[in-house]
């Protein structure tokens, strides 16, 4: 491993989490090394990275979100230039509407203040009838738009491995040094070492008491030969690639099954909730899967170890990783160089420690 003899922060994993908190960290000016696992399965690198600020069954705005995003829309598109790489698409998200209720139900909704920001128009008549199913109208949102993850995370691995900062290895919790003032893992010592690496935490020596849950997703690439312009989420979203006239399609929701790879069961389950939106023949191209790290109260891990305070968790980012990093990421950076706090929401010492 080439590698400085001395940093501020390790970082293990470089997903979404890892990554943005390489960022926040350099941009405080901070010296850093990250170690991640080669040939990984991110679910960073699986996901649609969707961002959408009015979600779940009964469509209510997310947790933060007056905070998270505009947030992570300043966070992105100024990485975007300082990266020299696009990923960052902001654009609509179209939700087609099941019912006469369900329209006039929202009618009501869209008057109230603090939905306002996020939405662009209520439409009681089919608007995108030629691409979906929308009978009864739906509604347009703003402030939405997907991340292209795999671009993101390989941009900043990129940074990390020109200026030394990076290695692919395999980490080895009984390497890790723990001292009062600092850490050191195979000749490298840092103030702090910080663990991002998703649902594998759960066997981490330091945070595995954490009541992590692990949750299988499956989503579906699809061609489709007629351009769409805006994000289509109903039972499932279909959203742009990076590659023209393909789209992600998903996902599922799977805490039963932590099995590596993907099912039959998953597949068929996708196309029924995309038969049931999208009118338009579609061909499928391939089919991915990814864990997720959730917690159950459905918000981040971020604080240090019990009894070892040199020893941080920045994980559990979940279903909206791509919402939820940038901020937190920001905060913990934050907190790591001696400004400000973490949120108690997020605080891991909001869950009872078991040795």
């Amino acid at each position: 491993m080439n590698a400085p003899k001395e940093v501020d922060f390790i970082i293990v994993g470089q997903g979404l989490a890892g990554s943005t908190l390489s960022l926040e960290l350099l941009e405080r000016g901070q010296r850093i090394f990250v170690i991640d696992e080669p040939q990984q399965n991110h679910s960073s690198v699986v996901a649609a990275g969707l961002f959408n600020p009015i979600t779940g069954k009964l469509m209510t705005k997310t947790w933060k979100a007056d905070l998270l995003f505009p947030f992570l829309i300043d966070f992105y598109s100024k990485t975007e230039k300082k990266l020299g790489v696009t990923f960052f698409h902001q654009m609509p998200l179209y939700r087609p509407f099941i019912s006469v209720q369900e329209q006039n139900e929202w009618m009501g909704k869209s008057a109230d203040a603090s939905m306002k920001p996020y939405v662009e128009k209520v439409l009681s008549m089919p608007t995108y009838a030629d691409h979906i199913h929308d009978d009864f109208g739906g509604l347009l949102l703003k402030q939405c738009g997907y991340v292209d993850t795999i671009i993101f995370v390989r941009a900043v691995r990129e940074r990390l491995v020109a200026q030394q900062s990076f290695s692919a290895e395999y980490f080895n919790d009984e390497e890790l040094i723990i001292g009062d003032e600092f850490i050191v893992y195979r000749g490298i010592k840092a103030q702090k070492i910080i663990f991002s690496t998703g649902f594998r935490v759960a066997v981490n020596k330091y945070f595995g008491w954490l009541p992590l849950k692990p949750l299988k997703g499956e989503t579906l690439q699809i061609e489709v030969n007629v351009p769409l312009e805006i994000i289509y989420n109903r039972g499932v979203y279909i959203v742009p690639t990076s590659e023209v006239g393909i789209y992600k399609v998903g996902a599922t929701y799977n805490t039963q099954d932590s099995s590596e790879g993907v099912s039959e069961n998953g597949k068929v389950e996708l196309i029924g909730k995309l038969d049931e939106l999208l009118k338009l023949p579609y061909h499928i191209t391939n089919q991915e899967w990814g864990i997720r790290p959730t917690s159950p109260d459905r918000k981040p891990f971020l604080g240090e170890c019990p009894g070892c305070k040199n020893v941080v968790i920045f994980n559990g980012l979940g279903t909206k990783g791509v919402s939820l990093a940038p901020y937190f990421a920001s905060q913990l950076a934050n907190w790591l160089v001696g400004n400000g706090e973490i949120d108690r929401e997020v605080n891991i010492s909001r869950f009872k420690f078991k040795k």
